[in-house]
């Protein structure tokens, strides 16, 4: 009957220990896949949302070709384009927090939430007048400047209220009551019409210098009225004081064309910035990393869309008219922050919260496996009790049962570590007790049986 107790807790004892290697086994799976997700969730591309339009637009165009180059070099930042109507539905998808970034002209009534990340390109206003032709109002003196607008009318290209607005700050600053010029707005697709209106005596684009609708406006010009006579807005510099959002410029001679020279010579006006704008909330890593990418990429980018190469750096000051995004910033700075100096806080103060979990997991450990240690402590002085027994042995029967309990004790006290409830020092207690044992039983014997063969000998 004993012999079936202590045989069933031993079954007891091995199948708590594999519970044990399995709880453990679980934890290890669980730690390994919590890390997996961690690791994951971190290295993972974050796509951003960006509206742009008109649908067909050269900027649609480029923020796909760039689309297209980060999706395939794996890029951590990718780009999903939202296509809208123009400029101001990107803006009120902007505003509204639907989209991360918006591509808008730096001049148009932003959202206080928006802060640049790119230049995309330099808008340059260009001003020009008839020479006269045949068609022309032949009665009205020609115009070689800016003052003599007073009175007349101007063609604007592009349905924007923002390049009506320009033009009225032009003549504004340029001493002009722009109540006293009429003004006359045209689509893109109007050029022809433009062209042939006999009652406009000037004309306005806003674009970039290599503008296809630019040039095609001032080459339907010329042939319909003559060569062109470009405007200098010689109060640029005094705009770009005034009005920080418009920046002064200058028009390369025959920039538009060679032969016949258009402009002769170099010509003075004002820019406004097209931008990519971000969202003040979006994290600073992931537009540092974008504008990164962009700045990485753009020369292979321009090979597809040429326009990827005017891409240039916003301006970091702290009093710039839009301020730059912390992320773009900290990258064109070169104050970026490597990821250990960004995390050490939160790495140090894992690996203390590490350590005191591990402290309060050992001692939970001992608290639970307290009685196992106690019964440890009872087997070890049990083991010194037979020590004592063994020298008051009278028979080899004795000696053998003494040592059949020994190999119990030992038995127990392997189940205790296995277990985790003592350590290896107190498994090394055990074993000097038991040395001692051995000599002691070794010693009796000598002294019971003189030493004579075939007694029986301990079990270790």
């Amino acid at each position: 009957m004993s012999e079936q107790v202590e045989n069933s807790g031993a079954v007891r004892r091995r199948l708590r220990r594999r519970n044990s290697s399995l709880l453990i086994l679980a934890a290890g799976l669980l730690m390994f896949g919590i890390a997996a997700g961690v690791l994951y969730y971190a290295l993972r591309p974050v796509t951003l949302q960006i509206a742009v339009g008109p649908t067909g637009s050269d900027d649609v165009k480029l923020v796909q070709a760039f689309a297209q180059a980060f999706a395939h070099d794996g890029s951590s930042v990718r780009l999903k384009p939202v296509t809208t109507q123009g400029t101001a539905e990107s803006i009120a998808l902007f505003a509204a927090n639907k989209v991360d970034l918006a591509v808008a002209r730096g001049d148009l009534n932003l959202p206080t939430s928006a802060e640049s990340a790119a230049i995309l390109r330099k808008n340059v206003v260009v001003l020009w007048a008839p020479s006269g032709a045949k068609g022309a109002r032949r009665s009205a003196p020609k115009i070689k400047s800016i003052d003599d607008l007073a009175g007349r009318k101007v063609g604007v290209i592009g349905r924007t209220q923002a390049n009506v607005t320009l033009l009225r700050v032009i003549l504004t600053e340029s001493g002009v009551n722009p109540d006293k010029v009429a003004i006359a707005q045209f689509a893109v697709n109007q050029i022809a019409d433009l062209a042939r209106d006999p009652s406009l005596d000037a004309y306005m684009a806003v674009g970039p210098l290599d503008s296809k609708i630019t040039v095609d406006a001032i080459a339907a010009t010329a042939a319909a009225r003559g060569e062109p006579r470009f405007l200098p807005i010689d109060v640029s510099e005094a705009i770009a004081q005034k009005h920080p959002l418009y920046e002064s410029e200058e028009i390369a001679g025959s920039i538009f064309s060679s032969s016949p020279a258009r402009p002769e010579d170099k010509v003075e006006t004002v820019s406004v910035n097209h931008l990519l704008i971000a969202q003040h909330t979006l994290d600073e890593a992931t537009v540092g990393a974008l504008v990164r990418q962009l700045f990485t990429q753009r020369l292979q980018v321009a090979r597809d869309a040429p326009a990827a190469a005017k891409i240039e750096k916003p301006d970091t000051d702290k009093d710039a008219a839009l301020p730059a995004h912390q992320g773009a910033a900290a990258y064109i700075d070169g104050t970026e922050r490597t990821f250990l100096e960004k995390y050490s806080d939160y790495i140090w103060a894992s690996i203390l919260l590490l350590s005191g979990l591990g402290s309060a997991g050992a001692w939970l450990r001992h608290y639970f496996k307290r009685d196992e240690r106690e019964r440890y402590i009872t087997h070890r002085d049990n083991l010194l009790t037979l020590i004592s027994r063994v020298r008051g042995a009278e028979t080899p029967d004795e000696l053998a049962k003494m040592m059949s309990d020994a190999d119990d004790l030992l038995r127990e006290a392997l189940d205790c570590y296995d277990d985790g409830a003592i350590e290896e020092g107190d498994l090394a207690v055990i074993g000097l007790t038991l040395e001692q044992f051995h000599h002691a039983v070794a010693d009796r014997r000598t002294v019971i049986s003189g030493d004579r063969p075939g007694l029986p000998r301990m079990r270790a």
